[in-house]
């Protein structure tokens, strides 16, 4: 816990994210005035709004819902419920949607979310007051057809339906396609839950066959992070065959050199206290730090931004790092895994399962027609190779590392969409 703690005090999330843009950037030919304009965020709201708790005390939140862009379509970013949120947390997230969507070809452009707020000290209840009031206040900014939530750290389904809901008595009818992330029975899509941690083992299996590394019982995993993306992540590559070796939460890794049982693992979380790995027996005990710098295959850090630093990039051993959070490498940190020879499949291809199966829930839910599971995980296979294949193109011909690549193609997008647009007035 020391290290991603350490990691989020002292590196600003928007620089980074501005770093990664600026580099990217610099191989199109844009206008410069185009250049500009896709630094800044469109739109900024910041809430300050009173909860009710449990015990009759008036608590003062403050949340925030960031629109990076919208030339591609409506923004579309999840909501963060976390004692560290910050603006520049949210805005470096919402850019990072903007790329994300637009390197999968999804007619959205990027937004985020987030409220200051440690949802692991709140009640059921206090959490769907903060949640409903939130809810109002952003009302202003969200709409079917103009800005689409949906779960991230610290929120999930529960969170969505509770938007859904508040969202829906506002205008007198109900809107499914507010959020997306939703429970199935309110309108959710088959498949969403687990869809941004398939994708990254989507995109690791795609990296590995690549390289020719196809046997997957030799190949070990570690993965920091065991929340939705993580947890779904090691699950769909334990059913692959692959050998997880090493999960982490917020208490600390748990490694097994022999290959953990997931199933047994999730089985453990799903009834422990806060979901949270503590006490899990069938491991051995390591900390944050040691997980990241395991003697493993593939790596993928699936917590927070900024866990692989100028620091610590030196002693990442994997060959293969697939990012399932969003921004957890530091551009330093890039340019050090680069000069050792290890892959990074960046974040806005790794972990874009999510969004593009949000866009199959809102044009489902659009359209009052939804899907089975399997065309769900067919469909979503489809976009992320399809992705990838553009970011090796691209990689190819400006010979530049994944991230760059990714961003390239992501940017020349929207980019040229603005140009075609024009500048209004």
């Amino acid at each position: 816990m020391a290290v991603q703690a350490q990691a989020t005090e002292h590196i600003n999330a928007y620089t980074i994210a501005l770093q990664q843009y600026d580099r990217a950037v610099a191989y199109l030919d844009l206008p410069a005035g185009i250049k500009n304009f896709l630094r800044y965020p469109k739109r900024e709201l910041t809430v300050n709004f009173p909860v009710r708790m449990d015990n009759g005390d008036i608590n003062i939140f403050t949340g925030y819902r960031v629109h990076h862009n919208t030339v591609l379509g409506p923004s579309k970013g999840g909501i963060r419920y976390a004692p560290q949120v910050d603006l520049d947390e949210v805005r470096a997230l919402a850019m990072w949607m903007t790329w994300k969507c637009a390197l999968v070809n999804l007619p959205y452009g990027g937004a985020k979310g987030g409220v200051i707020c440690d949802p692991l000290d709140m009640s059921q209840s206090e959490l769907e007051r903060l949640t409903r009031r939130y809810a109002t206040e952003i009302s202003l900014f969200i709409s079917p057809h103009g800005d689409i939530p949906a779960p991230d750290m610290g929120t999930n389904a529960q969170t969505m339906a509770w938007i859904m809901d508040t969202y829906s008595m506002t205008v007198g009818y109900s809107v499914p396609a507010i959020v997306t992330g939703k429970p199935l029975n309110v309108g959710g899509s088959q498949g969403r839950t687990e869809a941004t941690g398939r994708g990254v083992v989507i995109c690791m299996d795609e990296a590995l066959r690549r390289s020719g590394r196809s046997r997957t019982s030799e190949i070990r995993m570690a993965i920091q992070g065991f929340g939705n993306v993580g947890m779904y992540a090691a699950k769909h590559a334990y059913d692959l065959g692959y050998k997880v070796i090493a999960v982490s939460d917020v208490t600390g890794g748990y490694l097994n050199e022999h290959g953990l049982d997931v199933d047994d693992v999730m089985a453990y979380t799903a009834t422990s206290h806060h979901h949270q790995l503590a006490g899990y027996k069938n491991a051995q005990r390591i900390s944050n730090a040691e997980l990241l710098a395991l003697d493993c295959d593939v790596l993928a850090p699936c917590a927070l931004e900024n866990q692989i630093t100028i620091e610590n990039a030196a002693d990442v051993k994997a060959f293969l790092i697939v990012e399932g959070a969003n921004g957890p490498t530091t551009p330093e940190a890039d340019d050090i895994l680069t000069a050792k020879g290890i892959e990074v499949v960046p974040d806005v291809l790794a972990n874009a399962g999510g969004v593009t199966v949000s866009y199959f829930e809102w044009v489902q839910g659009l359209q009052s027609f939804f899907w089975d599971v399997e065309e769900v995980n067919r469909q979503l296979r489809r976009v992320l190779i399809r992705a990838y294949d553009d970011v090796i193109r691209t990689r190819d011909q400006f010979e530049v590392d994944m991230r760059t690549a990714a961003q390239i193609t992501a940017i020349k997008r929207v980019g040229d969409a603005t140009f075609t647009r024009g500048i209004y007035p």
